[in-house]
């Protein structure tokens, strides 16, 4: 992400390290009064969960860089019109998720000539492979564990529709509450609360195949 703070002449990462935490609704105040630096906040607060979002939607290292940054570029152009009639986070999330969206339609449509799954893992490319309820935390930064189980997990992940992989990313490994659930998908919190009990059934059944599947290897 330092070439992100390149690019627009931010400070680097390293600089920010020790600026005292503030609230979010503070940082997007000073921004709105003109303080870019507070925007350098900001992206140190939410890189790391944006990066996460986006390699475990796009599982390709390269890619979700290149989204992560688009899309604290977008959040960028269009903090000085936020209203606060959601969270910061939420907000975020909303456009890293449309981001991720708009990349996998463009990756899926040009795979597709060449008869290529988007999302099939790929053996050179470790990935996000973590179990979804990995003890260590959703966040990218605590680390991405190559293992046998978490590699099963991620793939069945892959095998799930686009509408119950989403949810599952945002709930179960981003670790989002419900509301904020429902803000970033424009969903009820029914609607979100059973469309995660379908996708985890399903996500079970194909893990289920798949761990019986490497028992008889």
């Amino acid at each position: 992400m330092d070439l992100f703070f390149a690019a627009i002449g931010m400070r680097s990462v390293a600089a920010l390290r020790s600026t005292a935490t503030v609230a979010d609704a503070e940082l997007v105040a000073r921004f709105q009064r003109g303080d870019r630096r507070a925007f350098d906040e900001i992206v140190v607060r939410y890189q790391s969960r944006i990066y996460s979002l986006c390699l475990r939607w796009l599982n390709d290292r390269e890619v979700a860089e290149e989204q992560a940054q688009d899309v604290f570029v977008a959040a960028f152009r269009a903090l000085g019109n936020f209203r606060s009639e959601c969270s910061l986070s939420t907000w975020l999330f909303r456009i890293g998720v449309n981001h991720c969206r708009n990349a996998r339609l463009y990756r899926m449509r040009r795979a597709y000539g060449r008869h290529e799954t988007y999302d099939a893992p790929r053996d050179d490319d470790d990935g996000p492979v973590r179990q979804l309820a990995d003890a260590e935390g959703p966040h990218a930064d605590r680390g991405v564990h190559q293992t046998e189980a978490g590699t099963i997990v991620q793939a069945a992940l892959a095998e799930l529709d686009e509408e119950h992989r989403q949810i599952l990313i945002l709930r179960d490994v981003e670790d989002l509450a419900y509301e904020d659930i429902a803000d970033i998908l424009d969903l009820p919190r029914g609607t979100v609360k059973s469309r995660i009990h379908r996708a985890r059934a399903e996500l079970a059944q194909k893990l289920a195949r798949r761990v019986r599947a490497a028992d008889v290897l």
